[in-house]
């Protein structure tokens, strides 16, 4: 029998883009993003100077929906609370910059990249199975 730990990561390795939301003045607001991953944690890159990263700045807490292969009902994918940081350490800046600098649209200067830990995932739409979830300490 398959574990949560992996039918999570089985989603996660599938799939790149997912929605992130995030809330200014008490409202939600939710845009695609694309991302990378390490085990559970997940990375993306905006703009310094976009709206979302003054909203995270304010409130580093984040919800994103992961998963949907084609779009179609039905489809399993995975519900993430999250932590945001900026990624501080030169080597995995680096290493996520050859990355995402290929999608990233704007000046590679006005490029920030952000760290999402989780809190919870929830194991959504897995046919015939009620949702899964996995909490998450500091030790992943």
């Amino acid at each position: 029998m398959t574990s949560v730990r992996d039918e999570i990561l089985e989603v996660l390795n599938r799939e790149k883009i997912g929605t992130m939301a995030t809330v200014e003045n008490g409202k939600p607001y939710s845009r695609y993003m694309t991302f990378q991953h390490e085990d559970f944690v997940l990375y993306t890159a905006t703009n310094k100077h976009s709206e979302k990263m003054e909203e995270l700045r304010k409130n580093p807490y984040t919800h994103i929906l992961y998963g949907y292969e084609n779009g179609g009902f039905g489809d399993t994918y995975v519900e993430i609370e999250g932590k945001l940081t900026e990624v501080q350490e030169e080597g995995l800046k680096n290493k996520l910059a050859e990355i995402f600098t290929s999608i990233f649209v704007g000046n590679q200067d006005e490029m920030v990249t952000l760290k999402i830990e989780p809190i919870r995932m929830r194991l959504m739409n897995k046919k015939g199975q009620p949702p899964k979830e996995l909490e998450f300490t500091n030790d992943h």
